[in-house]
C-alpha cells in the first residue's frame, strides 16, 4: 500500500436525462406480445405455493392488545403474537358462537373473545384449530391447505433479500376488484412502464424476455425519476417464482441487490362474482454506499415515503388489473 490509504472515488447515482414528450415515446405495443405475457403467466401459475399466502407486514402484527384479522381466499383468519413474540394464527370465527375474533383482545399473549371471554392460546381448543404461520422478518404468511388445494410445504418459498440489518424495508397494501392472476399479469408486462407511469419512469427498455433464452425472466433497463431531469438508471429483472408472486431485483446500477416483491393475496374465495385481491408489496432497499447508513437510521421516516411511492404506482396498476379482470369475466379480453 506504500503507506497510503485506499480511497473510493465518490460518484453520484443521479444522471441528467431529458424525457421525450409523452406522445413522442417509441411505441411498445409490438414488443408487448400478449402470447409472451400469457405464457409467462401460465408458467407462474403452475409453480407450487405450498398453500402459503402473504397476509401482511410483519411489523403490523406486534405484541399488542388487538389481534390482526383478514380474509384470505374467503377464509377468516386471525393472527396475534404471544408474549415472547411468537406468531399465532387460526380461524377468525370464535368456536363458541361465531364472534369475529379480529375484534377481540390479546391479554398476556392469549386471545380473549370479546363476546364471552373464551380464551385461545394458539393451540387446538373446542374445535378451533390453528393454521401454520411463518414470519420471514418482513412479511407474514399463513398456510391454508383447504383453500390452496396443493401439496403443503413446511414453509413458504421466501425470496433472497438483502441482509435485513443492511437494508430498509417498507410494505404497501392495496385492494382491487380482480383476481391474483390479473395482478401478476400486470407485473409481467414491463412494456407499459414509461407510457402508463411517465411520472416515475424514463426510457424503459425491455432488454430480455423468456423467449430470448436463459432464465424465465424479463430484464429491463430503466431510469427512475427523482426530480426534474434527474434520474437513477438501473437494470432490473422480473421473475414469477410462484402463482401469486412477482419479484423485481435490481441487478445493476444504484441499489444493486434491492428487491421489490409483489404478492397477490385473494381475499374472496374461488369463483367469486366480485373478487377482491390484496396487493402486498414489500420493498427491500440496500446500497453499498457509506451514506446509506443514514437511511437505515431514519428508516421510520422513510417508510411512509416508500409506501406513498408504491401507492401512486398501484393506483394505476390496480386500474390495469381491474380492467383486465372485467374484460376476462365478460369474455371480452383480447386473444
Amino acid at each position: 500500500m506504500n503507506g497510503r490509504h485506499s480511497t473510493r472515488t465518490w460518484t453520484s447515482p443521479l444522471r441528467v436525462r431529458r424525457a421525450p414528450r409523452w406522445e413522442r415515446q417509441a411505441p411498445t405495443w409490438r414488443e408487448a406480445q400478449p402470447t409472451v405475457i400469457a405464457e409467462a403467466l401460465k408458467r407462474s401459475a403452475a409453480r407450487p405455493s405450498g398453500n402459503w399466502y402473504v397476509v401482511g407486514a410483519s411489523r403490523d402484527i406486534g405484541v399488542r392488545e388487538r389481534p390482526y384479522g383478514r380474509a384470505v381466499a374467503g377464509v377468516e383468519v386471525v393472527l396475534w403474537r404471544s408474549d415472547d413474540g411468537s406468531l399465532r394464527a387460526g380461524p377468525g370465527q370464535c368456536p363458541h358462537l361465531g364472534a369475529p375474533l379480529r375484534d377481540s383482545r390479546v391479554v398476556c399473549g392469549t386471545l380473549l373473545c370479546h363476546w364471552h371471554g373464551l380464551a385461545l392460546d394458539g393451540g387446538p381448543f373446542a374445535g378451533w384449530e390453528p393454521y401454520p404461520v411463518y414470519d420471514d422478518g418482513v412479511l407474514v404468511w399463513v398456510r391454508l391447505d383447504r383453500a390452496g388445494g396443493e401439496s403443503p410445504l413446511e414453509r413458504p418459498a421466501v425470496m433472497e433479500r438483502p441482509v435485513r440489518g443492511d437494508a430498509v424495508d417498507a410494505v404497501f397494501t392495496a385492494v382491487g376488484r380482480c383476481e391474483p392472476e390479473d395482478v401478476v399479469a400486470n407485473r409481467l408486462d414491463p412494456w407499459h412502464g414509461s407510457w402508463f407511469h411517465p411520472y416515475a419512469f424514463v426510457g424503459l427498455t425491455v432488454a430480455g424476455t423468456p423467449r430470448d433464452g436463459g432464465d424465465d425472466a424479463f430484464a429491463v433497463d430503466v431510469s427512475f425519476k427523482v426530480a426534474g431531469q434527474l434520474v437513477v438508471p438501473v437494470r432490473a429483472v422480473f421473475t414469477a417464482p410462484g402463482p401469486r408472486t412477482v419479484v423485481m431485483r435490481v441487478t445493476d446500477g444504484e441499489g444493486a441487490g434491492s428487491v421489490v416483491e409483489t404478492h397477490a393475496t385473494p381475499l374472496t374465495g374461488p369463483g367469486a362474482s366480485a373478487p377482491r385481491t390484496a396487493v402486498v408489496e414489500a420493498v427491500v432497499a440496500a446500497s453499498d454506499r457509506r451514506g446509506f447508513a443514514l437511511a437505515r437510521l431514519v428508516a421510520p421516516a422513510l417508510r411512509p415515503l416508500m409506501r406513498r411511492t408504491a401507492g401512486r404506482l398501484w393506483r394505476d396498476d390496480l386500474a390495469y388489473a381491474e380492467r383486465r379482470w372485467s374484460l376476462r369475466s365478460t369474455g371480452r379480453f383480447p386473444g
